[in-house]
């Protein structure tokens, strides 16, 4: 619906012509009248109207329960109507003047997730159709990705129940998710689950770690780059977010991406175009931005260090993934579902956890959270020399030293020059901080041959691949990913 009836009759043809039966109005007052007759595949509204606001469609729609997705139209510049829009329960939005490829899109992926719950429905209102069947993976049945990626995030605990139930309920819509938690909680296992339960399910997922990206490389790497726009780009090469396009586009570790960055990533959600690095000519995206952080963002934003508009837009909905000290009734499921894993990339047989050993896990602080956990099981798989796993006696969180002990061993701590040594505030982030930094170190000077770097930190092929595959470190483009030819 819209109050313009030039671009009223443009909306009009350009759904016709895509095959769909359409029912348009110009104001509030008709467009109720005709949601009052019949169900539709898809409701687009511009946001303001003669006597009313798109927002009052919104509430209509969600008080009775209607399963039509929304789409809303806003003007040029009006990002704090579309955010508004998007908390308010809209499927996605367009910014005025729409661009008319976008225009279809979004009105194919609203009526296409609205398919999936509601009636057959003959007509779209003010735009949209006889809704095209969704397929088994859009729709998250049972043969799809999504029950699969919700299984991963092992845990019955309420915390986890409502992760879960949180991510079911957004999953369905385009509105911007940052997912807010500690080092080592499995943000991007959230992430993923999101993506699978999602009507993007059938296009890829793209994963970012902010943090591990050189500043100068930011934009190129984000928006792709035109060849010979800088040294050593012999030809086009996309970007991350072209990469995920009809997918989702997740941004790990946001808080830690620069201010200069900040600004461009805010108007490429925006304008939702991007334009490479040596290009003229500027891109349509079609993404779904889906942040994580460990941080506090609305604290970096008073500290004048993270955008207070770019932290609006990305926090439209936020899930909070519980620590592990809040939910340690999930610690024997977690146990058995890593074990099972420790055991299929190691193959052996699936070691069991002593029940002195769990005790001992429960008794511990575990900082690092489902990371750390796993850390302790790797290393008590490797040190077992039974199917039964005992903790290494170090493990033990009750383990009291000497004072004499404490003497020695501030005295082989203390630097030479005295100088004062910093804690780090997350202990495991930064131990796989320094893990990173020697693995990739090895890696480059053996040309990234993994075995010739594992035998240069005296660890095993394996090791090393899995090493690199827990810190997700990924090799330059152009170089192929080997193992020098050869075996385990």
């Amino acid at each position: 619906m819209d109050d313009e009836p030039d671009l009223r009759t443009l909306y009009e043809l350009t759904l016709l012509r895509e095959g769909y039966r359409v029912a348009s109005a110009g104001t509030l007052a008709e467009a109720l009248d005709l949601l009052q007759l019949r169900r539709y595949g898809a409701v687009i509204s511009d946001m303001r109207l003669p006597d009313g606001s798109g927002l009052d469609i919104l509430q209509l729609l969600r008080s009775t329960a209607r399963p039509e997705r929304c789409v809303v139209m806003t003007a040029y510049g009006s990002a704090e109507n579309a955010v508004e829009a998007l908390k308010a329960g809209a499927f996605d939005y367009l910014t005025k003047p729409v661009d008319l490829r976008q225009f279809r899109t979004v009105v194919a992926a609203a009526v296409q997730t609205g398919a999936g719950t509601a009636a057959p429905a003959p007509l779209a209102g003010a735009a949209a159709a006889p809704a095209p069947t969704p397929s088994p993976s859009a729709k998250g049945s049972p043969e799809g990705p999504a029950p699969a990626a919700l299984s991963r995030m092992v845990g019955d605990s309420p915390a986890m129940q409502s992760v879960r139930q949180r991510i079911s309920k957004v999953a369905r819509t385009m509105a911007p998710v940052l997912i807010r938690g500690e080092s080592g909680t499995g943000k991007e296992l959230v992430a993923r689950a999101l993506h699978a339960s999602s009507h993007r399910a059938a296009g890829p997922m793209v994963a970012v770690n902010c943090g591990a990206i050189p500043e100068n490389l930011l934009e190129s790497e984000f928006f792709g780059a035109r060849k010979g726009a800088f040294t050593g780009a012999s030809a086009d090469r996309e970007g991350y977010v072209q990469a995920a396009r009809g997918g989702t586009l997740f941004l790990d570790e946001i808080g830690d991406l620069p201010l200069a960055m900040q600004s461009k990533l805010l108007r490429a959600i925006q304008e939702r175009c991007v334009r490479p690095v040596g290009s003229a000519q500027e891109e349509m995206i079609d993404v779904r931005i889906v942040s994580a952080t460990h941080k506090d963002l609305a604290a970096d934003v008073r500290a004048g260090t993270f955008r207070q508009d770019l932290y609006y837009r990305l926090n439209v909905i936020e899930i909070v993934v519980p620590p592990l000290r809040e939910r340690r009734e999930d610690l024997p499921q977690l146990c058995t579902a890593l074990l099972e894993r420790i055991s299929r990339e190691s193959g052996l047989p699936t070691p069991q956890l002593s029940a002195q050993a769990l005790e001992r896990l429960r008794g511990l602080p575990l900082p690092g959270n489902v990371r750390e956990l796993e850390n302790l099981l790797h290393r008590a798989v490797a040190l077992s020399e039974d199917n039964t796993l005992e903790l290494d006696a170090t493990e033990d969180d009750g383990y009291e030293p000497t004072e004499a002990e404490l003497g020695t061993m501030a005295a082989a701590t203390t630097p030479a020059a005295d100088a004062p040594v910093p804690m780090p505030d997350d202990l495991q982030a930064y131990l796989d901080a320094r893990e990173r930094e020697i693995l990739v170190k090895a890696l480059a000077e053996n040309r990234f041959n993994r075995t010739a770097a594992a035998a240069q930190l005296g660890i095993s092929l394996r090791q090393i691949r899995y090493r690199i595959a827990r810190l997700g470190i990924a090799g330059p483009r152009g170089v192929p990913d080997g193992d020098g030819g050869d075996a385990d």
